[in-house]
């Protein structure tokens, strides 16, 4: 094969692998705007949050050791060498569903019914209080996550494809990052999970019960409040598993909350109320950004992966609004 043919499938792999690492994101957003109706501008942050808490955790950091400091004017800063890995990931986990229970608790119980304008709102609100709140109890300094999963270049990849050029030619193989691939399983072994939890279990249907119509939900039995700590719990537990895969690769730092803001144009693609909708629209969204920046970008100076996905997205409103697998909304008047 010739060395642009290369390039190219390594540009689309590379986009298949950055493409899922955004769907992890709008996965969150899915269920929980799935389940109740909410679109939950925090989701991003409750990555940041997640990932903040597990290498607390992992570290043996003390929370709010830089108020206590600034309060008592002592220097303590952690307790101990830190937890294992695992057992620091459900700790993290627990931490993620005692939110979501308060959460229910204090805001959600008195939104039932509210127009969808206010619960937007209110997640937003939740979104700068988390941020905030993340900072104060474990420092805005960018932290390192490592839990052991491989990352870097594959030089059997390499090996293997340095192979399909032609002979003579100066190739020096295909770059695959491999914490991209670990992403990947992740999300096919979550897609798989979430779509089986929804589609076959008792809390699934009553999930679905409850999005269709809280009153009629209400009214055959399914507690409204479970079901929102559920979904909420579950949505946290993926945040944790995006904010894994996105420290993992670019540290634990405040601007991680803003992969959120690349997860719309996914959700506008594949659908708000779509699991698989959100993995093939993150895989759009991947490829098409990386393609159009090795085609288009040199003719028009470059950067176009800072607007591709917005643009893309906003062609779809025009002409498919409810996405790719989206439901179609029917307003009767």
């Amino acid at each position: 094969m010739s060395i642009g043919l290369l390039n190219v499938i390594e540009i689309i792999l590379n986009g298949l692998m950055t493409g899922v690492m955004y769907s992890l994101v709008a996965l969150g957003f899915v269920l929980i705007f799935k389940a109740s109706g909410i679109f939950n501008y925090a989701q991003g942050v409750m990555a940041l949050f997640a990932a903040l808490t597990l290498v607390g955790f992992q570290t043996g950091q003390i929370p709010f050791s830089h108020l206590i400091n600034a309060m008592f004017g002592s220097n303590v800063h952690n307790w101990g060498p830190g937890l294992p890995a695992v057992l620091a990931i459900i700790l993290t986990i627990g931490v993620m569903i005692a939110f979501a229970w308060l959460f229910e608790r204090l805001v959600l119980k008195h939104m039932v019914n509210q127009e969808p304008i206010i619960l937007f709102m209110t997640t937003i609100g939740l979104a700068y209080f988390m941020e905030g709140f993340g900072d104060l109890m474990w420092g805005a300094d960018i932290k390192a996550l490592d839990l052991g999963i491989p990352s870097g270049g594959s030089f059997w990849f390499e090996d293997v494809t340095k192979t399909w050029a032609a002979a003579g030619s100066d190739y020096y193989g295909m770059y695959i990052d491999v914490l991209d691939v670990w992403a990947a399983g992740i999300a096919v072994v979550l897609v798989l999970a979430l779509t089986l939890f929804s589609q076959y279990t008792r809390i699934g249907r009553a999930l679905r019960a409850v999005a269709d119509d809280h009153q009629a939900a209400m009214t055959v039995g399914i507690s409204l409040r479970t079901i929102w700590v559920i979904v909420w719990s579950i949505a946290g537990v993926v945040a944790l598993v995006a904010g894994i895969m996105w420290g993992s690769k670019s540290g634990v730092q405040f601007s991680l909350s803003l992969i959120a803001l690349k997860a719309l144009p996914v959700l506008i693609l594949g659908g708000f109320t779509s699991i698989p909708g959100a993995i093939i629209g993150g895989l759009i969204i991947g490829v098409g950004e990386k393609l159009f920046e090795y085609s288009i970008g040199p003719l028009i100076g470059g950067a176009t992966e800072n607007w591709f996905a917005y643009v893309l997205a906003l062609a779809f409103l025009l002409f498919r609004p409810q996405g790719l697998f989206g439901e179609k909304i029917i307003e009767r008047v």
